[in-house]
């Protein structure tokens, strides 16, 4: 996959405070006259360094949204992770994190005016709902790619965030999950399935439709100049 061009006028790694003199590492990416800013929540057996999520990351940059692509897990806890699997459904936790980055952007330069969103990957689409949820600050849109928003079931009632769910089409099992829990969700909210495209959408240009909608779906909700009744359904 060709990684697309795009000036930045930040591309930082940074490192988050998450409590008990834990940091967690991000890598922040801003366009020039970034729009949006998404936050990429990944399972916990992935990192920041995703080749997926860093190629949708910078299709998005191109597109003059911000990003923030963080290991919600501190190395230490990531290194038992990858041994014992001990975080890897440990939902709560990555949402907790994720919030903790969320608050974090609030805070910094150039990106704690604009509008936020959420991008969510596997286990990481459900700590994303929850995030959104349960946070202080408000998130405008949500995307998840092959996600699992069924583990987030408690919560979906009460999402606000648009939210869109993106499955590949012959990921039989976890579309049947999206849609069981889309019917949970009233915010605005869609399904997409991917015709030809397996869990990690790895066939050619598969990934590349998946930023597409991705790119589509922040645009459309996260316009500051549009109050939340103007936002089409």
């Amino acid at each position: 996959m060709q990684r697309p061009a795009h000036t930045l006028v930040a591309d930082n790694e940074i490192f988050i405070e998450v409590g008990n003199d834990d940091r967690i590492a991000a890598s922040l990416a801003v366009p020039e006259a970034a729009t949006g800013l998404i936050l990429f929540a990944h399972s916990s057996g992935s990192s920041r360094f995703s080749p997926r999520n860093r190629w949708v990351a910078d299709y998005l940059n191109d597109a003059g949204l911000a990003t923030l692509l963080a290991d919600l897990l501190t190395s230490s806890e990531a290194e038992m992770d990858s041994a014992t699997a001990e975080f890897r459904f440990n939902i709560e936790l990555l949402a907790e994190r994720l919030v903790f980055a969320t608050d974090h952007c609030r805070g910094i330069d150039p990106v704690k005016d604009l509008p936020f969103g959420y991008f969510g990957a596997s286990t990481g689409t459900a700590a994303a709902l929850i995030a959104a949820v349960h946070g202080p600050a408000p998130v405008a849109a949500i995307v998840s790619r092959g996600g699992r928003p069924d583990l987030a079931s408690q919560v979906l009632p009460r999402v606000e965030a648009a939210t869109l769910l993106i499955v590949g089409g012959d990921d039989d099992v976890v579309i049947d999950l999206n849609q069981q829990a889309l019917a949970l969700i009233s915010a605005p909210k869609a399904l997409e399935i991917v015709p030809g495209a397996s869990h990690l959408f790895e066939e050619p240009g598969k990934l590349e439709q998946v930023a597409q909608l991705s790119r589509d779906w922040f645009r459309r909700y996260l316009s500051p100049n549009l109050r939340p009744e103007q936002k089409p359904a």
